[in-house]
């Protein structure tokens, strides 16, 4: 039997199971979702099982609540493939006093006008992303999220990283996909390059039965790829793609740009617009970012070795990473990511908010070099927020709980300044 690496998410689904009687699980493909929730389930049901399709679809027409007889937790994986099975879902939810009776998985996000209801009060959503570094055992989790927004003095002084920046570069090319975790060979590099292709040549097309250019999508996701981690606007994006293939309109970018997010490949990271300032001076649009530092590394057709010669391109990449690791860190603690930036410049990389109020400003820096300046960046925020706080005083906003610059280095430690430099190789939950 395949080898299951723990989920962070394992425990959040648990107190879900306790808590709803429906839990959807959403998230991109090959991100584990089926098997985590084998893990929890009694019975399952695979809609996309080729021997059994035909007769899934044939029953649902006629009565689909015949598939959800089975022990519960009962497991119905990409349930979006026979939208009717939500309604179905939802009406036995209302039908039963029980807790934790179905775990759906879904690999696309379904339009509403597929189903009748939305299913809230029924059915939780629960966000799925590929493996982090602690999950696949390259951080060492000396260092807990938790832990630092619990005391912001935490002594982290002297804890070193195992990750040296060429293991930071493979894993990132890799990827968090969970069947490359356990895979030493060279050959794991070929699953985003894969995935890829899926993406253009069957996906893009096949989520809402519209035919789109396998050409185009693999443009669209260069471009993405190369405004990775930066404010670039569609139009920027357009003009790019349009200089490889010109009869191309804002409202066919649009189109794409939206499969791509219903398919959870792209993740932009939105922006935070505290009234430290004025609004019309913050920038508001979305950083552009992938669900996977490994889908940009595809997409720009690169390996490893590309980056040894080019750490300034991998720092973008770098930041996507470590994005998508503390946006699986943080779930689990009800954070939300956003990212700060003004026209004078100022900026924080990532701001992550936790549901009690608590939250940090980030910065990401892959090396040493530009240190200060991220500390600078982020002290003259929370010195904008104090400065705010003394002209509002019937208004004062929260000063941040933490200021951390994460980095590909090898050694934690907290700055004179309070800023704590922490190794994405020593983070965790």
């Amino acid at each position: 039997m395949k080898k299951y690496n723990n989920r962070i998410v394992d425990n959040e689904l648990d107190v879900r199971l306790d808590t709803f009687k429906g839990i959807l699980i959403v998230g991109p493909k090959w991100c584990g979702k089926t098997t985590t929730g084998m893990q929890k389930s009694k019975s399952i049901i695979r809609i996309q099982d080729p021997d059994k399709r035909q007769g899934y679809i044939e029953t649902a027409n006629i009565k689909p609540s015949l598939l959800l007889i089975g022990d519960n937790p009962r497991l119905i994986d990409e349930w979006q493939d026979i939208p009717s099975i939500w309604d179905a879902v939802r009406v036995a939810c209302d039908d039963r006093d029980e807790k934790g009776l179905f775990i759906l998985t879904g690999s696309t996000a379904v339009e509403n006008k597929n189903i009748m209801h939305s299913g809230i009060g029924r059915i939780t959503r629960l966000r799925m992303y590929p493996m982090s570094l602690y999950e696949s055992s390259e951080s060492n989790g000396l260092i807990s999220l938790n832990a630092l927004f619990a005391d912001n003095k935490l002594n982290v002084d002297g804890i070193k990283s195992n990750l040296t920046i060429e293991k930071l570069i493979f894993s990132a090319c890799r990827g968090g996909w969970p069947d490359t975790i356990n895979n030493i060979s060279n050959n794991v590099l070929m699953v985003a390059k894969d995935y890829l292709n899926n993406i253009c040549e069957a996906d893009i097309s096949s989520i809402d039965a519209v035919s789109r250019n396998p050409v185009l999508a693999r443009l669209i996701l260069k471009s993405y790829a190369r405004n990775i981690s930066t404010l670039a606007k569609k139009t920027n994006i357009l003009q790019d793609v349009k200089s490889n293939q010109t009869s191309v309109s804002m409202d066919t970018l649009d189109a794409y740009l939206n499969a791509l997010e219903r398919l959870f490949v792209i993740d932009d990271l939105q922006a935070w617009t505290p009234s430290i300032r004025s609004k019309s001076s913050i920038r508001a649009s979305n950083k552009r970012q992938f669900v996977d530092p490994s889908i940009a590394v595809a997409a720009l057709g690169v390996n490893p070795d590309y980056f040894l010669s080019d750490l300034k391109t991998f720092g973008f990449i770098f930041e996507c990473l470590c994005i998508r690791d503390l946006k699986v860190y943080s779930q689990s603690l009800g954070g939300t990511m956003s990212y700060y930036r003004d026209k004078t410049g100022l900026e924080a990389d990532a701001v992550l908010h936790l549901d009690n109020g608590q939250f940090a400003l980030i910065e990401f820096k892959l090396g040493s070099f530009e240190i200060d300046m991220g500390a600078k960046n982020l002290i003259s925020i929370k010195n904008l927020i104090i400065e705010y706080n003394l002209n509002n005083p019937k208004d004062k906003m929260r000063e941040p709980d933490l200021l951390l610059i994460v980095t590909g280095g090898e050694m934690a430690y907290t700055r004179d300044d309070g800023v704590k430099i922490i190794p994405i190789g020593c983070l965790k939950n």
